[in-house]
């Protein structure tokens, strides 16, 4: 795989989009685009391995901080640590914080320390093993709540006299006007693409897996693919009413994030279980032997396998899905966001027309809702696999287009 080089991929950067043609599609500008920090660094060599899954030692009582050398409270984010490191960690994933080190990055950690530096007291809160992904963000707590609170809704529920199912209110005339409008919009931005679909390069017929232009042939039909997908997404997003009311670094910050959990709900929009393949623009067929081949890992292809099997069982129509993007293109907790109450603001109208509709549709099913925004937390853990592909992807020399490289932040 190491001999694919940038100019066997020219077809693909030339059907994608340049860079400059970049700028137009989302309303940034170079600068704009590069002004944030890559989530998917690699680890550093030397750090300890992830604890293996399972109860936490018990604690003896005398245990230190893994970090700054207090008193340690237990193990959190996978490390033996403090409450004080537990949060400071915690605040800096949530608030996707940058800071600075008078010391160019040399500063001994210990109790004093931690006050005075904080560039360096994160760097050994990640030396010393903590994982970002264990973080639970502002918006998946909420989720939590939620559920919890449907559940409990429901065990009442249950436990009450059973009489027939009382008479749902139909759905207010605006969110009924909203939820067309939705579907409409999703199903012109698939037809946009549907029409391109004779530009995508074409899947090889050959199977030698090691003649080297079938794989770079297989890797350019795929990329070019997701090239499609993103700029459907974008258009998508610039139809939801009140997007362009947001400051445009916000609008970058949310489609940045947002965009690869998208594209994981439109990819399990396609799966068929029958045969066990994802289906794109009609014709196209895809099984898991077929991602292997255009040089994706299992690791990150088999996730995305059950995911899209998991939200087939769910049984979405188009309206559910077209709501759950909505939802997820403004989530508030997205790293680099700054008017967090706008965001919030315009994604609780989504929420509730969520909630109603499936109040109407599904009567009986009270988990039903928390059910499908638990999927939306499920997505941020497959977003930082998707991190560890695309970078596995770089040490196989294989290059993305520009707009893949600037929408998931690969730095060449």
């Amino acid at each position: 795989m190491s001999e694919v080089k940038q100019e066997n991929l020219s077809q693909t950067a030339s059907y994608g989009t340049s860079h400059n043609d970049l700028n137009v599609t989302l309303l940034m500008e170079p600068s704009d685009i590069k002004m944030y920090p890559t989530e998917d660094t690699p680890v550093p060599e030397g750090q300890p391995v992830k604890r293996k899954k399972g109860p936490a030692p018990k604690m003896l009582g005398n245990e230190v901080c893994s970090v700054c050398g207090d008193k340690a409270s237990g193990f959190h984010y996978n490390v033996l640590s403090c409450e004080g490191c537990k949060g400071f960690f915690r605040r800096s994933v949530i608030k996707g914080a940058q800071y600075t080190c008078k010391n160019s990055g040399r500063c001994e950690m210990d109790m004093y320390m931690r006050r005075k530096c904080q560039q360096c007291r994160l760097r050994k809160c990640r030396e010393a093993g903590m994982l970002e992904q264990c973080v639970l963000s502002e918006e998946q707590i909420r989720l939590k709540k939620m559920k919890k609170q449907e559940e409990g809704t429901a065990r009442t529920s249950a436990v009450a006299t059973p009489g027939p199912a009382p008479e749902m209110p139909p759905l207010a005339p605006e969110q009924q006007e909203m939820i067309e409008k939705l579907v409409a919009m999703q199903k012109q931005c698939n037809k946009s693409s549907f029409l391109e679909r004779p530009k995508v390069t074409p899947w090889p017929q050959s199977q030698d897996p090691l003649n080297r232009e079938v794989r770079q042939q297989r890797f350019a039909h795929f990329t070019e693919l997701a090239i499609m997908s993103v700029q459907e997404i974008v258009d998508f997003a610039k139809q939801l009413p009140g997007f362009l009311e947001l400051t445009r670094e916000d609008q970058i910050a949310l489609l940045k994030t947002s965009t690869i959990e998208i594209m994981l709900l439109e990819t399990s929009r396609r799966y068929n279980p029958a045969i066990e393949s994802i289906t794109f623009l009609k014709d196209f067929s895809y099984n898991k032997e077929d991602f292997a081949k255009a040089g994706l890992q299992f690791e990150f292809i088999n996730p995305i396998f059950e995911f899209s099997k998991g939200m087939n069982d769910l049984h979405l129509d188009e309206a559910e899905y077209a709501l759950l993007i909505a939802i997820n293109i403004f989530s508030a907790d997205r790293p680099n966001v700054q008017d967090h109450e706008l965001v919030e603001r315009l994604q609780q109208p989504y929420v509730d027309a969520l909630h109603s509709y499936i109040r109407i549709k599904r009567p009986n099913d009270h988990l039903m809702f928390p059910r499908m925004l638990m999927k939306l937390v499920s997505l941020r853990t497959l977003s930082s696999v998707h991190s560890e592909q695309v970078f596995a992807l770089r040490l196989q020399d294989k290059k993305l287009p520009p707009l893949l490289s600037e929408i998931w932040d690969v730095h060449e």
